[in-house]
């Protein structure tokens, strides 16, 4: 059986980064502007098909954080519902590939989680700034 197809970002600046973080195992594209990327991958909710983004991270003990920002849009990533969907995730933070679940950080520890992102992302505090929506903080858990 041949591996699944895993669709890219359809921004193209992503698509690159993405590739060159996968072609060489994230010796480029794990730092990117300053700070540490990892790659998501999650499942469609509309079209089933694997879907793959590039996201500044942060971490928390054994977890990773990353932020559904989309630069302070009106609405969620579609990355962001995805996973809301269906929380089974793959990761790559550099050379490591693993199997993950996701979910977004609860109203007690979001608080907390944002301080977090904020110290890596200062524009976070912008995006929100300007956005309606409550932007969400994700949890990213090992699969055990």
């Amino acid at each position: 059986m041949t591996p699944e197809q895993v669709h890219e970002s359809p921004r193209d600046w992503v698509r690159r980064h993405i590739r060159e973080y996968v072609e060489t195992e994230g010796r480029k594209g794990h730092r990117w502007s300053g700070v540490n990327t990892l790659l998501l991958t999650t499942r469609g909710r509309k079209t089933g098909k694997l879907r793959r983004t590039a996201l500044i991270y942060g971490r928390d003990r054994d977890r990773y954080l990353v932020v559904g920002s989309a630069g302070g849009a009106r609405s969620h990533p579609s990355w962001y519902l995805n996973l809301r969907a269906d929380s089974e995730v793959h990761v790559q933070v550099g050379a490591e590939r693993f199997d993950a679940r996701a979910r977004t950080a609860s109203a007690r520890e979001r608080s907390r989680l944002w301080r977090i992102m904020t110290s890596i992302w200062p524009e976070y505090d912008r995006y929100q700034a300007r956005s309606e929506r409550e932007i969400p903080v994700v949890v990213i858990e090992r699969a055990r």
